[in-house]
């Protein structure tokens, strides 16, 4: 039987229109209900392991996204919500959006839509807890193979 700690997810409004995050928040109404996949959404970034973010980044929040990702522990996996976090969305051409998510931090999952669907992020959220189980169980090899071993120049790792 495999035990596996529940992902805690933080959901981050960049600079969206809002449509995305009515859609965010429709996953967590009993319809779709996505906690039934183990994701309880938090408001700490030190207590998550998933990083949703909405809306394109702009040079006010991207220092806000960049604080909030240093402070979320290893391992962890971003996941940009609707096509305005991807690329900037139809707001890339203003003159204060940098771009999408990944100008900013390292995306892994990707969910395009104007607005996402509620389907469609739950999706990506699923994807992103493989992903997560994934990297934990190469920091956990990683750990396990790092034990006892000698360090190249002398002593102990």
């Amino acid at each position: 039987m495999k035990i596996s700690k529940s992902p805690w997810l933080l959901h981050y409004d960049g600079s969206s229109c809002n449509g995305c995050d009515i859609e965010v928040l429709a996953c967590l109404t009993p319809v779709y209900d996505v906690e039934r996949f183990g994701v309880i959404n938090t408001g700490n970034p030190k207590h998550a392991d998933i990083f949703l973010i909405t809306g394109g980044i702009n040079e006010q929040n991207k220092p806000v996204v960049q604080q909030l990702y240093s402070q979320m522990p290893s391992p962890k996996v971003v996941v940009a919500v609707g096509i305005c976090a991807c690329n900037g969305g139809i707001f890339k051409e203003c003159y204060n959006i940098l771009g999408g998510v990944d100008t900013t931090i390292p995306v892994d999952i990707y969910v395009p839509g104007c607005a996402a669907r509620p389907e469609a992020i739950i999706d990506g959220v699923v994807k992103a807890v493989a992903l997560l189980d994934k990297k934990r169980a190469e920091a956990a090899s990683h750990k396990t193979a790092d034990n006892g071993q000698e360090n190249p120049e002398g002593g102990a790792k």
